[in-house]
């Protein structure tokens, strides 16, 4: 609608996690590093981070930076009771059917993980949002996969993905087995002051756009309204520029966003 009046040749603040977009801040520069280091070395690495901060396209940038050699199993919906996922990762990680008695499956899990590593595979499961595993006894199924390793080195790497609730969670003295297992951890923090000013200018130009299309006042205007959270910047840029076109003005000031922020406060 407004991308042929800013010269976008798409809209630079979707919603979808497209790691074409992933602006690289200090601190989701820092979290991308930790996560492929703790793929590298087989390792169960723990990210968390506040609603829209970016967790989500982080991961995504994990899987694009991948090579041939790893196997990306990536579960976005972890409700699941303890058989519930182990047989989802059976599913995932190829087998057919998977069996219906926990002994037999973790064998078929354990054979087919080894002969992965023998054909110089590293499968890799990543777990979005894991903060919603119901039970403790599915983080003690997630656990458990640790034990699937050789003398030197694990049969496959765990990133967990979640709010901050996982990290208060598993800060429980039930959980602590599990924690002994996580060899790195990072909390995404949120974007400056300067950092949502090339932000908006990274994505701007992703897409064709200027730098520089919204001014400095109108960036501290996003920044308070954001607190540095991604997706609500993506959400009031938006509007931002939408409201723009309506005004036939191709540079985005503060009178712009006060209109924005009114009508979002309304709603």
């Amino acid at each position: 609608m407004y991308e042929a009046f800013f010269g976008l040749r798409e809209r630079p603040f979707s919603k979808t996690p497209d790691p074409r977009f992933l602006y690289l801040s200090r601190t989701h520069r820092e979290a991308l590093a930790r996560l492929l280091h703790a793929v590298e070395e087989r390792d169960t690495v723990m990210l968390t981070g506040e609603i829209g901060c970016g967790k989500t396209t982080l991961s995504r940038a994990l899987i694009d930076e991948l090579g041939e050699g790893y196997r990306v199993i990536l579960i976005i919906n972890p409700r699941l009771t303890p058989m519930e996922f182990l047989r989802v990762l059976a599913l995932r990680l190829g087998i057919e059917e998977p069996s219906r008695f926990k002994t037999d499956l973790l064998e078929e899990i354990g054979a087919l993980l080894f002969a992965m590593y023998e054909q110089g595979a590293c499968p890799v499961l990543v777990i979005d949002e894991a903060q919603l595993v119901p039970f403790k006894e599915t983080f003690d199924e997630i656990r458990l996969l640790t034990n699937f390793q050789l003398d030197d080195r694990n049969l496959l790497s765990i990133v967990l993905m979640g709010q901050p609730e996982l990290r208060r969670r598993l800060a429980h003295r039930a959980y602590e087995p599990l924690r002994q297992r996580i060899g790195l951890q990072y909390d995404l923090q949120p974007l400056s002051l300067a950092e949502t000013a090339e932000y908006l200018d990274f994505r701007m130009q992703a897409c064709g756009g200027t730098a520089g299309t919204f001014l400095p006042a109108a960036v501290e205007r996003i920044f308070l309204y954001s607190a540095g959270i991604p997706r609500k910047i993506n959400h009031v840029a938006a509007l931002a520029l939408l409201e723009g076109f309506g005004r036939d003005t191709r540079l985005i000031g503060p009178e712009i966003l006060d209109g924005v922020l009114s009508e979002l406060k309304l709603g």
